[in-house]
């Protein structure tokens, strides 16, 4: 089937749709570019179609030029026939495809080779071609001392082998079993002998089944890191009751020999085949492609679910313009102070010690309270690391001694910034500032604008992912780099406070041609217009209209270049303009006026409704943020560590990471608690990223505290029963085969389960 067809197909969307986006692709243009000013153009397909599309595309290309690999390969053997091209063509799958060609690609020399070649081929072709054949009279003829095959015996087993090739090479039969396997089969783990002390993290699977097909993400990887770290065995039983199993998969493949009894005298010989065939051949094959099935839609799972607590963190409300003096809290080392102002740019650095050994409570306050009062700042951001309680409430004491200042403290992830502290990029931006203090810039900057400072940082450092170093990191860095790109377009970047890194999100920008753009801005002073932007080194027409739509100068020559309306369509809204007779600042802002205009009496060639409808939103609010409304948690006083915690308690807290059994929040006490999936709601809850968001404020009641093994159950029920952790089996519908050993863990049940992930995830 065509490409563009399938994916019509898969999308439920029109071919023309899909072949002009392709064709934007395909020049260059990105997903961002593509879904915001090309809507006429694709019929208005969305980023999230476009992204699938984009995949998809990648891979059917890559799927037809292997096959046409395949097709060049078999046809140079002389071995194409039509109706083997013809499937070829046919598969849909690169599994299938390499099905199809296992029978003829080049392989070392196997055991039914040697048969061949000591002209064992006819011998067993009689075999299967006539069930009435004595096997041990007919093998008789093919004894031939010069080719290896000395006795009867010798011969059987050299058509055998033949045979068994044959039958684990053919597509049809490869495929039924791998789908039949995939259904009933059972993965059972257990801890390598001798190792139970060393694999205590594992101790969740020491004993422990469960149907392949059922397993989530986080259980398979944990598996595959136990199996990786010679801890855990991992067997794939082929259904529950593993010797009638194995029975019946032997008698499926006789019957695709057509043994279907054993009254002639070939029948037996060919059936004992058959079971040879399926245990030493197929059952093989099919255990690795079934565990590389797991592992990949494990991967794939993780994956998606990193990447959407990476969104929500990245879109997470942004403090604004403020100035900000960001808190680094240690003890013996002291707290780091930075103080930056609305843009971004640092001010005052300083190390406060108030903590052990040194105690220096009142003369750090005296210090924050003076570069408060200097630099006129508005918000403290606190880093949520070791003392970022004990910080809290030196801010506290600071507020209640000065309540002149008027300041609003915020505790903030600090995950990633003494990743960014060391970097070269960090050194770069500070060059005459020690690391020690860059994460205390860090912590400030990113309570004002949480994205334009965590896209310096690596993704997999911001701390929101599971199994993050199990799955495959070519996939994570573009499943990460995705979002990351759609988050910067989707907010939009002001072209004059940006940071190269920032810059280089924007679609249609380079790392170098953002380079290029600070090195302007810093030679040059402020871009005043979107213009000017044609006059940095290297940034061409292409990039440009890639770019302008999504870079905003605020306070320039034209308000429509602090829009996101892109230039190319500054014409419309000069029909706007000419048609109503009120001047573009008249219009902006003007949500009455503007929503009583038809947008169909602007259009025209180039611009058609959804171009003209999205001009007119974006005239009502020029350069709107798509993230919410900023506000923060206050932790409940006098709950600082996991001690204090009392089974009961009604606590706030922030969700710090979303997985697939449950949330983590934290509520304060430097250990973050587990929401399990089945205390997300009173209602049930399939994905926890239905119920709840990284980032997001949330209310909870303390289930459960083990304090020796630092773990914390909550609650976001209405009512939770205390006490119980454990998910409502009724309401969660459970896989077929749990863990063995769950029940003996202290935190009851699943929940410990989850907590044992959650550890081995990290």
């Amino acid at each position: 089937m065509d490409v563009i067809q399938r994916i019509a197909e898969e999308l439920a969307v029109n071919p023309k749709q899909v072949s002009a986006a392709v064709d934007l692709l395909d020049e260059g243009a990105t997903v961002p570019f593509i879904s915001r000013y090309r809507k006429e153009v694709t019929g208005g397909l969305d980023d999230t179609q476009l992204r699938l599309l984009e995949e998809r595309l990648a891979y059917l290309r890559e799927l037809n030029a292997r096959r046409q690999v395949i097709l060049d390969s078999i046809a140079s053997q002389g071995k194409l026939t039509p109706e083997l091209e013809q499937a070829i063509n046919g598969a849909d799958t690169k599994t299938l495809l390499e099905d199809l060609y296992l029978p003829y690609k080049p392989k070392r020399r196997t055991k039914a080779q040697i048969a061949r070649e000591a002209g064992l081929e006819p011998l067993a072709d009689a075999l299967l071609d006539d069930r009435s054949l004595v096997p041990e009279q007919v093998a008789a003829a093919y004894i031939d001392a010069d080719k290896g095959v000395a006795d009867v015996a010798a011969a059987l087993d050299g058509a055998r082998q033949i045979i068994m090739e044959r039958i684990s090479e053919d597509a049809e039969l490869l495929a039924e079993l791998r789908e039949r396997i995939w259904q009933k089969g059972i993965v059972h783990a257990t801890v390598v002998s001798g190792k139970e002390q060393e694999a205590a993290k594992f101790k969740d699977y020491f004993d422990y089944e469960e149907a392949i097909n059922k397993i989530p993400s986080h259980r398979a990887l944990a598996l595959f890191r136990g199996r990786n770290e010679d801890l855990l065995n991992l067997t794939l039983k082929p259904g529950a009751e593993e010797k009638d199993e194995h029975d019946l998969c032997a008698q499926f493949v006789a019957r695709h020999l057509k043994v279907t009894d054993t009254s002639k005298p070939a029948d037996a010989w060919l059936a004992e085949t058959a079971r040879f065939a399926w245990k030493i051949k197929l059952y093989t094959r099919i255990d690795l492609d079934l565990k590389l099935r797991l592992r990949e839609a494990a991967e794939l799972e993780a994956i998606r679910v990193f990447s959407g607590n990476l969104k929500d963190l990245l879109l997470a409300a942004p403090a604004g313009p403020k100035a900000t003096m960001g808190l680094d809290p240690g003890i013996r080392t002291g707290v780091k102070v930075a103080v930056v102002d609305p843009t971004g740019k640092v001010l005052a650095t300083d190390t406060i010690y108030p903590h052990a050994p040194k105690n220096d409570w009142d003369g750090s306050i005296a210090k924050l309270a003076k570069l408060i009062q200097a630099h006129n700042v508005e918000l403290v951001s606190i880093g949520n690391g070791t003392a970022s309680r004990e910080t809290d409430q030196l801010v506290a004491d600071l507020m209640k001694r000065h309540a002149e200042l008027k300041i609003t403290k915020i505790t903030v992830s600090e995950a990633g910034a003494s990743v960014y502290s060391a970097s070269e990029l960090a050194a770069k931006e500070f060059p005459g500032l020690d690391v020690s203090l860059r994460g205390a810039v860090s912590i400030a900057r990113r309570l004002q604008d949480p994205l334009a400072e965590l896209v310096k940082i690596d993704p997999k450092s911001i701390g929101v992912g599971q199994y993050q170093h199990d799955v495959n990191q070519v996939q994570l860095a573009k499943g990460l780099d995705t979002v990351v790109e759609d988050c910067v377009n989707a907010v939009g970047v002001d072209v004059n406070t940006a940071s190269a890194s920032l810059l280089k999100q924007v679609s249609g920008l380079s790392a170098s041609i953002s380079e290029n753009i600070v090195a302007f801005r810093n030679e040059n002073g402020p871009f005043v217009n979107r213009k000017q932007l044609k006059k940095v080194p290297r940034l061409g027409d292409k990039a440009y209209e890639q770019a302008a739509g999504f870079l905003r100068i605020m306070n320039g020559d034209n308000p429509l270049d602090a829009s996101a309306v892109h230039p190319e369509a500054y014409p419309v809204v000069e029909a706007i303009i000419g048609s109503t007779g009120k001047s573009i600042r008249d219009l902006i802002g003007q949500s009455q006026f503007l929503r009583s205009l038809n947008p169909a009496n602007y259009t025209d060639e180039h611009f058609g409704l959804p171009t003209v409808t999205d001009i007119l939103q974006e005239l009502e609010k020029p350069g709107r943020d798509p993230r919410p409304e900023f506000k923060s948690v206050e932790f409940k006083a006098g709950i600082e560590k996991i001690t204090d915690l009392e089974v009961g308690m009604k606590l706030d807290g922030v969700v710090t990471n979303v997985a697939n059994f449950g949330a983590f929040v934290d509520i304060g006490v430097h250990q973050d608690g587990l929401v399990h999936i089945s205390h997300l709601s009173d209602n049930f809850v399939k994905d926890p990223r239905d119920a709840v968001k990284t980032g997001e404020m949330v209310k909870v009641t303390v289930l459960e505290v083990d304090v020796e093994r630092k773990r914390i159950s909550l609650s976001m029920k209405s009512n939770p029963e205390l006490g119980d952790a454990r998910p409502e089996r009724n309401s969660q519908k459970p896989a077929a085969h749990k863990p063995k050993l769950q029940q003996q863990a202290p935190v009851q049940g699943s929940m410990a389960s989850a907590f044992a992930k959650a550890r081995i995830g990290k």
